[in-house]
C-alpha cells in the first residue's frame, strides 16, 4: 500500500533526501516512520494483515483492540518501478480489503488505494519515477478507531506505544494530540486572520469535510490545548501555533453539535463552535437593510441573545460596509476580539456572529480593521443598553418587563393630539430629583404630575450620551435609555407607571446631529458611514458635531426605525424632534461659500426633507396613536401639513402631528419682559401670533431652552417687585393657557423657582418647604398651575378647536394704551369661553367688553388675582349679566373689575 501525502509540517529536507534514496535503489525497504519497523517488499504483506485481523476478532476484548491496532499500523511494502498496472489492481483490492476490517478507518485508507489506483494508470518509467517520488514525499499514517476515541497522528509527533482501551472506564484513556488538519489551513487565511481582515471566517474556521474526513479548526489565542468533543469521541487538536489548532479525524461528516473544550492557564471551558452555526440574519432582512427599509432594524442588528440551532447565545450583528474585518470583543474574551472575527454578509455590509453560550449581561464591543489597515474598537450603534457613562462599553440585554398600560394604549388614540387636551410637563429626568432611578421615579414623578392636571410630561433625551451637559442632545447611543438612572427594563416601569396614572409620555429625539466621540459613530468604519462624506454637509457650525447624512437609505433606515423603536419598544406617545431647523437648511448657521446647493440651486436640504416625511409616515402608519413634533423655529411651509399634499413651495408637508410656536414664545417673553409702561409700544407682540395661528398646529412653549444661560427664569423675567412679578407670571401662564395651541412648561416654573434651571442640582424644592418664609408664594404659583390644567381639561372650548379659525374670535385686541386683551374660544358645540388679561398694574373698575348677546349671563370660572395664589383678591364673585350696550361691534356688553397684572376666564352661567 502507497503511504500517504505528508502533512504540510513535515521537513523538506527529509523529504527531498528519500525522494533521492528512492530513486536510487527502488528495492531498498522503507522504514515506517511511527514504529520505525522494517516493511516487507512481499505482496502477500497486505493479505497477513487482512488475516491478522480477522484472527483478532476472535480474542478477547483487550486483545481484539491490540489485533486491530497491529493490523492498522501494517504498512505495505515500496513498490518499484516496473510493478505493472495487475499488481496495482490487485493492490486496490486488498486496500479494499483492509477498509472493511479497519471499520471506521476504512474511509481514510480507500482514499490511499484511489490515490495509488490513479498513479498506476502511469505506463512510461518517467510517470512512474514521478510517483515514486510523490509517494516517498509522504509518510505513514497510522490510524485508531476506538469506540470511546479518535485519534489521528503524523509525523511531527514522535511513536506512542498502544495503550490498550480499558473497559469499564474508557473516558479515562489518555489522548493523543490530533496531526494539523490536511489540507492545512492556507497561510493566506491564516494570515487575514492573525491581522483582522478576514471577511468569512466560517469557510476556514470549525469543521469542514475534506479528503480523508473531517478538518476541525480552532482559532483560540492564549489557549493552551483545544479538543474537539462529539458524543463519546474526543480528539486533541494539534497546535499550529499563534492560536490555531486543527486535526483531521476518519469522519464521514461533521458530527452534529460537536463542542471544542478550550483550555487556558488555570482554567477550562467547553463550548459549541461558534464556527459551526448558519447565518442568523436571512435574505429577507440583508434585503431590507438593503434597500434601507428595515423597518424593524432594532430585531437584527445589536446584540440579541437568543437559541440558535438549539443553542443558546447571542447574536452580534452591526452594518460596517468599508471595513476590512470586524470582531466582537467583550468580557467573555478578556477584550481581545482576534479569536471571534465575524463574517460579511455580502454587499449588505453587515457583519454577524453567533456566540455560543454568551447572555445578558455581558459587556462587548466591535472592534473593527480600517480600510488603511488600523483597528478601532467602537460601541455597537444599535446597542439596547449601554454601561453608565464615563464607561462606553455595550451591554447584551434582553428585556422581561410585563407591560399594565394596555387600557392606555387602547384609548389613546381615540382623539388625535390637536383635537384633545395637550398640556405637558417638560422634565429632565436626572435633575428632576437629582440620584433617584427610573423606578424610584415612577414612585414620585406620575403622582406629581397628576396632581398638577398636566396631560403629557416630555422627557428631554433619554437616549444615551457621553456628556451630562448636553442634556442628551449630543446622542452617541441612538437605541439605548441611559444608564445613568438604570436598566432599559427600569426605563420601562417608569412609562408604565405614567401610563397608568393616565399620563401621556413624550421624549426629545435628535436625529440633527451626534457627537464625535472616536468611540461612536463618527467614521465608524474608517470612513464617513453616518456622517455625509463632504465635510461642508458633515459639520455642525455651532455644536462642533456631525450631521447624519440623510442622502444614504442606510442611515435613513437608521433613524426612522429609531424613532420606530422607541414607540414600540417602550411604549412612548410621541416624540419632539429636536433641531429640525438645522436638518431643513443647506445654509444653516453657515456663511456664503461654506455650503453647497442643492440641485435647483436652493438652500433646501432634499435629503432632510425626504428623511422627514418617511419617518413621521412610517410612525403614524406603525404605532397608531403616537404624534410627532417639530421644534422647527421658521417659516418653513407645511410642518404639520400631510407628506401627499403640496405646498406653494412644491414641497409636500412634512408630516408632523404638532410643531413648537417658537415665535409666540419670543414675542410673547419679549414683551413680558418690559416694564407695563411701556408695553403699550410692544402691544403687536401679544397680538401678532393670531396673523399665523392657524398656520401650523402648534404647541405653545416655555422650555428649557428660555431659563438657562443667562436668560433667567420664567419669573425672573417678569419686571417689578416680587408680588409684581409673581402676578405677571400668573397673568402671562393663564393668558398662554387660554390661547391657541397647546401648552408646554418646562420644570421648576411651575412654582415661581428664581435661579436658572441648572442640570446639577435641578428645580429648587426647598422652596416649597413649609419652613421657609416665602413658602406660601411658590406654593401659590403652583397651586394656580394645577387650576388651570383642571379648568383647561373641563373646558373643551380650550382646546377642541385648536387648529380650526371659528375657534377664536377677538373682543378687543387694540387696547394698547389699556393693556388689555380679550379673546373668545369656542368648543365643536359653540359654547365658548371669555379670557381677559390686563397687563397693567392698576385695578380696572367697569371695564366695559362686547360680548355674545345670546349669554344670559357669565361667571368667572378662573382669576390669577385669587388671594390662594398670592394675588390680591379683586374679583367678580356674582355672575355677570350682558346689557343690551353695543360695544366693540357687538350687540351686547358687561362691565367687569380687571384686577391689576392678572388674566379672567369667565363661562357661560
Amino acid at each position: 500500500m502507497t503511504p500517504r501525502t505528508t502533512p504540510s509540517g513535515s521537513d523538506p529536507k527529509k523529504k527531498a533526501a528519500k525522494a533521492t534514496e528512492r530513486a536510487t535503489d527502488p528495492e531498498k525497504p522503507v522504514k515506517k516512520t511511527a514504529t520505525a519497523k522494517k516493511e516487507t517488499t512481499k505482496k502477500a504483506s497486505a493479505t497477513k494483515a487482512v488475516t491478522a485481523k480477522k484472527t483478532a476478532a476472535k480474542k478477547s476484548p483487550a486483545k481484539k483492540a491490540a489485533g486491530k491496532k497491529a493490523a492498522a499500523e501494517k504498512v505495505p511494502a515500496k513498490k518499484t518501478a516496473e510493478k505493472t498496472a495487475k499488481k496495482a489492481a490487485a493492490k486496490k483490492a486488498t486496500a479494499k480489503k483492509v477498509a472493511t476490517a479497519a471499520g471506521a478507518a476504512g474511509t481514510a485508507v480507500a482514499k490511499k488505494a484511489t490515490a495509488e489506483k490513479t498513479a498506476a494508470k502511469k505506463t512510461s518509467a518517467k510517470e512512474s519515477t514521478a510517483a515514486k517520488s510523490t509517494k516517498t514525499k509522504a509518510t505513514a499514517e497510522k490510524t485508531t478507531v476506538a469506540s470511546d476515541r479518535v485519534t489521528v497522528s503524523g509525523p511531527a509527533e514522535p511513536p506512542r506505544a498502544p495503550k490498550p482501551k480499558k473497559a469499564s472506564a474508557p473516558t479515562a484513556t489518555p489522548l493523543a494530540p490530533a496531526r494539523a488538519a490536511d489540507p492545512a489551513l492556507d497561510a493566506g487565511d491564516r494570515e487575514r486572520l492573525l491581522t483582522g481582515t478576514h471577511h468569512d471566517p466560517h469557510t476556514v474556521l470549525g469543521a469542514h469535510p475534506v479528503a480523508g474526513g473531517v478538518a476541525f479548526r480552532a482559532f483560540r489565542p492564549y489557549a493552551l490545548s483545544v479538543t474537539a468533543v462529539a458524543g463519546d469521541l474526543r480528539a486533541e487538536l494539534h497546535d499550529d501555533g499563534d492560536g490555531f489548532f486543527s486535526g483531521l479525524l476518519p469522519l464521514s461528516d461533521v458530527p452534529q453539535g460537536y463542542r471544542l473544550l478550550v483550555r487556558y492557564e488555570g482554567t477550562e471551558q467547553e463550548v459549541e463552535d461558534a464556527y459551526s452555526f448558519l447565518p442568523t440574519l436571512g435574505e429577507l432582512d440583508l434585503h431590507l437593510i438593503n434597500e434601507g427599509r428595515h423597518e424593524e432594524l432594532w430585531t437584527v442588528l445589536g446584540a440579541h441573545p437568543m437559541t440558535h440551532q438549539g443553542v443558546s447565545g447571542t447574536r452580534f450583528s452591526v452594518w460596517a460596509p468599508n471595513a476590512r474585518g470586524v470582531h466582537v470583543a467583550g468580557t467573555f474574551n478578556f477584550w481581545d476580539g482576534t479569536g471571534y472575527p465575524m463574517r460579511s454578509l455580502g454587499s449588505s455590509g453587515v457583519w454577524e456572529l453567533f456566540v455560543p453560550a454568551i447572555g445578558e449581561g455581558e459587556l462587548y464591543k466591535f472592534e473593527i480593521t480600517r480600510p488603511d489597515g488600523s483597528k478601532t474598537l467602537r460601541a455597537d450603534p444599535l446597542a439596547r443598553r449601554t454601561e453608565a457613562p464615563p464607561n462606553t462599553s455595550s451591554v447584551v440585554t434582553a428585556s422581561h418587563h410585563e407591560w399594565r398600560d394596555a387600557a392606555w394604549l387602547d384609548q389613546r388614540a381615540a382623539l388625535p393630539a390637536h383635537e384633545a387636551p395637550f398640556s405637558v410637563y417638560e422634565v429632565h429626568l436626572p435633575s428632576w430629583r437629582p440620584g433617584l432611578t427610573y423606578r424610584q421615579l415612577a414612585e414620585q414623578l406620575p403622582a406629581y404630575v397628576k396632581d398638577l392636571g398636566f396631560t403629557h410630561v416630555e422627557l428631554m433625551p433619554i437616549a444615551e450620551h457621553p456628556f451630562g451637559g448636553s442634556w442628551g442632545y449630543q446622542v452617541t447611543g441612538f437605541y439605548a435609555p441611559t444608564a445613568r438612572l438604570g436598566t432599559p427594563d427600569d426605563f420601562r416601569y417608569l412609562v408604565d407607571a405614567l401610563h397608568q396614572a393616565g399620563i401621556g409620555v413624550l421624549m426629545d429625539w435628535v436625529p440633527a446631529h451626534f457627537p464625535r466621540d472616536d468611540w461612536a459613530l463618527a467614521e465608524f468604519d474608517g470612513r464617513p458611514l453616518y456622517e455625509h462624506e463632504d465635510p461642508l454637509r458633515s459639520a455642525h457650525p455651532d455644536w462642533g458635531t456631525l450631521e447624519f447624512d440623510y442622502g444614504r437609505r442606510e442611515v435613513r433606515n437608521f433613524l426612522v426605525a429609531n424613532a420606530v423603536y422607541w414607540c414600540r419598544e417602550f411604549h412612548i406617545d410621541g416624540l419632539r424632534v429636536d433641531a429640525v431647523a438645522s436638518m431643513l437648511y443647506l445654509d444653516y448657521s453657515r456663511e456664503p461659500g461654506q455650503w453647497i446647493p442643492n440641485v435647483h440651486g436652493g438652500r433646501e436640504n432634499l435629503d432632510a426633507v425626504d428623511f422627514l416625511q418617511e419617518m413621521n409616515a412610517t410612525v403614524y402608519r406603525r404605532v397608531p396613536g403616537v404624534v410627532t413634533i417639530a421644534e422647527e423655529s421658521t417659516a418653513w411651509d407645511g410642518v404639520t401639513r400631510a407628506t401627499h399634499h403640496r405646498g406653494p413651495g412644491g414641497f409636500g408637508g412634512l408630516g408632523f402631528g404638532l410643531k413648537w410656536n417658537m415665535g409666540w414664545m419670543h414675542d410673547s417673553l419679549d414683551y413680558m419682559s418690559h416694564e407695563p409702561v411701556h408695553r403699550k409700544y410692544h402691544h403687536n407682540e401679544m397680538t401678532f401670533s393670531m396673523v399665523y395661528a392657524y398656520s401650523e398646529n402648534y404647541v405653545l412653549p416655555i422650555s428649557h431652552d428660555e431659563v438657562v444661560h443667562g436668560k433667567r427664569s420664567l419669573v425672573s423675567k417678569m419686571p417689578g417687585d416680587w408680588w409684581q412679578q409673581r402676578a405677571n407670571l400668573r397673568a402671562y401662564l393663564a393668558f398662554m393657557w387660554a390661547h391657541p395651541g397647546k401648552q408646554l412648561l418646562f420644570m421648576g416654573q411651575e412654582f415661581a423657582q428664581g435661579a436658572e434651571w441648572s442640570e446639577a442640582h435641578g428645580p429648587d424644592w426647598w422652596l416649597l418647604d413649609p419652613a421657609y418664609g416665602a413658602e406660601a408664594d411658590h406654593r401659590g404659583v403652583r397651586d394656580l398651575v394645577r387650576d388651570l390644567n383642571v379648568v383647561y381639561r373641563h373646558t373643551p372650548a380650550l382646546w377642541e378647536r385648536d387648529i380650526d379659525p371659528a375657534g377664536f374670535q377677538w373682543i378687543v385686541g387694540d387696547a394698547a394704551e389699556d393693556n388689555v386683551f380679550a379673546f373668545l374660544r369656542y368648543a365643536a358645540d359653540g359654547t365658548p369661553l371669555l379670557a381677559v388679561s390686563n397687563l397693567s398694574p392698576v385695578v380696572r373698575h367697569g371695564y366695559r367688553l362686547g360680548v355674545p348677546d345670546d349669554v344670559q349671563a357669565w361667571h368667572e370660572t378662573l382669576n390669577t388675582d385669587l388671594g390662594k395664589y398670592g394675588g390680591g383678591d379683586v374679583t367678580n364673585p356674582d355672575a355677570v349679566k350682558p346689557e343690551p350696550q353695543g360695544w366693540h361691534g357687538r350687540p351686547a356688553s358687561i362691565t367687569l373689575n380687571l384686577p391689576p397684572l392678572a388674566t379672567l376666564w369667565l363661562r357661560p352661567a
